[in-house]
């Protein structure tokens, strides 16, 4: 019987590669590579090749972009990773724990959001003097911009 050639697996993909495997546009991991969130290297013909592991990278980028983590914060995590190696479940644990924090915080605010969003929304300010979202005389204008009462940041 003859043996069954296996096909080589390169361990390197290209850019169509990455893009069509993790389905996201060539254009978002050229994007993802100007912000440093990815690494590539070129070839002798000057093609972007990218390692294995880039694959489990843009899924965590996306996974915390919908979770409204900025891109900032997406990149310090990520260069926490090893470079020498593909990160391993210990790895991914610690990156996650940068965020835990973060996203606890995050949780508190849409909560309380929510919940006086529950007492403001079509209540059409009959009880100014209770209204959770009330600034008289504009004064928490020197505590910063924006909303002051639902975001105490």
């Amino acid at each position: 019987m003859p043996e069954k050639i296996r096909p080589r697996i390169s361990r390197e993909l290209s850019v169509g590669e990455v893009a069509r495997r993790i389905g996201v546009a060539v254009s978002a991991l050229h994007f993802y590579e100007s912000k440093g969130l990815i690494l590539s290297h070129r070839t002798a013909g000057n093609q972007r090749r990218y390692g294995r592991d880039v694959l489990r990278r843009v899924a965590v980028i996306k996974v915390a972009q919908r979770l409204g983590i900025p891109l900032a914060t997406i990149r310090e995590a990520l260069n926490t990773l090893p470079e020498e190696r593909t990160p391993n479940a210990s790895d991914w644990r610690k990156l996650s724990e940068h965020w835990r924090s973060d996203l606890n915080a995050r949780i508190r605010k849409l909560t309380q959001l929510r919940d006086h969003l529950d007492e403001c929304i079509g209540c059409g300010c009959l009880s100014v003097e209770s209204c959770p979202l009330r600034n008289p005389f504009d004064e928490l204008a020197e505590t910063g911009p924006g909303p002051r009462l639902l975001d105490p940041d």
